[in-house]
């Protein structure tokens, strides 16, 4: 529009001080991200050292909505997790299973629960290679896991 019709376009002029550390600053998140990366320098990592016990699982749904827990080696039903029961046991299971899905790998597969040596507990997919650290999810979700665990053992 022109200055007759009654619009007039404001010009926006940037200050070149600012200009030069929005510059500054991206070229030093860059840098720091570089640095991080190549020397581990400021990076907060969660290396696992070893494990101290793992126990290998698959998980099969039941009709009546219930988790049949089984041992991989045996094929037997070590354990039931109730219809209805363990919502975040059956999130994390559901999540790991549409993990699966999206690489088309089927169920057959076990999934592992591993104790590490600095006392947390994960649940891994070897054939994904996804793993789940349980420990920000509160004592009472491990213990489920724990309990998991004992099950898989007593086979």
């Amino acid at each position: 529009m022109s200055q007759a019709e009654g619009h007039v376009e404001a010009e926006i002029i940037i200050p070149k001080g600012a200009l030069r550390a929005a510059f500054a600053l991206v070229a030093f998140a860059l840098l720091a991200a570089g640095v991080g990366r190549l020397t581990g320098l400021g990076t907060v990592q969660h290396d696992h050292v070893a494990a101290v016990q793992t126990v290998a699982l698959r998980f099969e749904d039941r009709p009546d909505g219930g988790i049949s827990v089984v041992s991989p080696d045996s094929g037997k039903v070590v354990g039931v997790v109730e219809a209805g029961s363990d919502g975040f046991l059956r999130t994390v299971l559901r999540s790991m299973a549409f993990d699966r899905q999206r690489h088309t790998i089927g169920s057959g597969p076990a999934f592992t629960i591993n104790r590490w040596s600095d006392g947390r507990l994960s649940l891994d997919d070897p054939a994904t290679g996804r793993r789940v650290d349980l420990a920000p999810f509160g004592d009472n979700n491990r213990r489920r896991f724990t309990e998991l665990m004992t099950m898989g053992e007593t086979r």
